[in-house]
């Protein structure tokens, strides 16, 4: 094979404007690893420890066993419709909202995607800069480069990094959990009330954070699942990260927390899985936490560089690999500006806004119009339906916020595009550009 043919064989077709083949279908084995690699991270235990620290433990995992089970039941649906079609989001978007409509979901699902590869870079230069007192912005340029590299080869790549974070995360992490308990007692760990049970976290505002970790990177989930051989393939790749590997990472964190009943927890400093491992003073430690901090995160933002860069590429009329760095490029200068620290806003913010589109979604291609294709330039029902969700949505977050916002938004623009398109005198109408050549 020549050095031409060996690049190639790597950096092969993404297929960003066009069904997957059944000849490029990967194996159960490698969709399942790009989806361990993705919710099995620190950022997922680091959720563990504000929902543990905010509610209590056993509140805590009533909420993540819960939101994980219904992220699994979305997720599943939206990969499944990538399996069946061969098509990345953009493709199915393209279906539901129109030709030029699905720019707006596409476009805005694609930059918030951005926006998480930039906060988890971010965080990869604050707990470098925290724990090795180096340079912050020494720290988070090269991260940004070397997450760029991995998905620079494609769905391979993601599947390699997952190769390398998951067992990582699972020894390291299952470690911590165990030992910090053991050091507690389970008991303690169990009884923990929260940092403030007086004021304890509602149960809805928990489940909303559980579902917006991942709802945006969920409802784009046929990115990855397009290239599942089948239903069952995508659906045991779903059930990998949610809610295996998800809860898993929730719940390193949660049981952290509970043990080390810390009075003011600080997730995105030292008081996290990472910071554990560094507490431990052991040289050969913190070199190997240092290691698995960078494959940890590497591992989600290139996950989030891809999903990001596969949707703008449809809507550029681009390759991937091209707009991936130009878009990492961007994520980096925003990393450099702190962005990490707005996280607890950025999930209110992708409640209110995301979960809508993938209500829409589902209900037209399972319920509304099974076998649609792309026909019309814009479907203005669907656009009517998630400005209905994300205005339902806004509202609980504002005058009822101890509900869930994104299990309101979702069923909100679902029944709102159902009320739409159903009804016993409803006539088919022409949809915007549905009669242009």
């Amino acid at each position: 094979m020549s050095e031409l043919d060996s690049v190639q064989e790597v950096l092969s077709n993404e297929y960003e404007h066009e069904a997957v083949p059944a000849k490029a279908r990967r194996s159960t084995f490698s969709i399942s690893m790009v989806w361990l690699g993705f919710p099995m991270i620190i950022t997922g235990a680091m959720t563990g420890s504000i929902m543990v620290a905010g509610m209590g433990f056993k509140s805590a995992l009533w909420a993540m066993v819960i939101g994980n089970a219904l992220m699994f039941a979305y997720v599943g649906a939206n990969g499944v419709l990538g399996t069946t079609r061969g098509h990345n989001f953009a493709l199915i978007a393209s279906a539901v909202f129109g030709k030029k409509g699905y720019v707006l979901a596409s476009g805005l699902l694609s930059t918030l995607l951005l926006g998480w590869y930039a906060v988890q870079t971010g965080i990869t230069g604050n707990l470098i800069h925290t724990a090795f007192k180096l340079d912050y912005l020494t720290m988070t340029v090269p991260a940004g480069a070397l997450y760029l590299g991995i998905i620079y080869v494609g769905i391979k790549g993601l599947h390699w990094i997952g190769l390398v974070s998951v067992p990582l995360f699972v020894v390291l992490g299952g470690w911590v959990a165990l030992d910090s308990a053991s050091i507690a007692g389970w008991a303690k760990v169990l009884a923990y009330a929260g940092t403030k049970p007086e004021m304890s976290m509602s149960f809805g505002v928990a489940l909303t954070i559980v579902i917006t970790l991942f709802v945006d990177a969920g409802t784009v989930t046929a990115d990855f699942n397009r290239w599942a051989t089948n239903t069952k393939s995508s659906l045991i790749a779903t059930f990998c990260a949610f809610p295996f590997a998800n809860l898993l990472a929730m719940l390193v964190g949660g049981v952290m927390t509970a043990a080390l009943a810390l009075p003011d927890p600080q997730p995105f400093g030292l008081d996290n899985m990472f910071g554990y491992l560094i507490g431990q003073n052991k040289p050969w430690l913190s070199v190997l936490a240092f290691v698995f901090l960078f494959c940890n995160l590497g591992s989600v933002c290139a996950h989030c560089l891809y999903n990001s860069a596969v949707g703008w590429s449809r809507i550029g009329g681009g390759r991937m690999r091209l707009f991936a760095v130009g878009l990492a490029v961007v994520g980096i200068f925003i990393a450099a500006a702190n962005v990490w620290a707005l996280f607890i806003p950025w999930l209110s913010v992708l409640g209110i806004l995301v979960p809508p589109i993938g209500a829409i979604v589902l209900a037209d291609l399972y319920f509304i119009r099974p076998g649609a294709t792309i026909e019309a330039n814009w479907r203005p029902r669907a656009f009517i339906a998630w400005i209905v969700g994300s205005l339902v949505a806004f509202a609980v977050e504002t005058f009822a916020p101890q509900m869930s916002t994104a299990i309101c938004a979702f069923i909100a623009g679902g029944a709102c595009y159902f009320a739409l398109n159903t009804g016993p005198a409803r006539q088919p109408s022409v949809e915007l550009g549905s009669l242009k050549p």
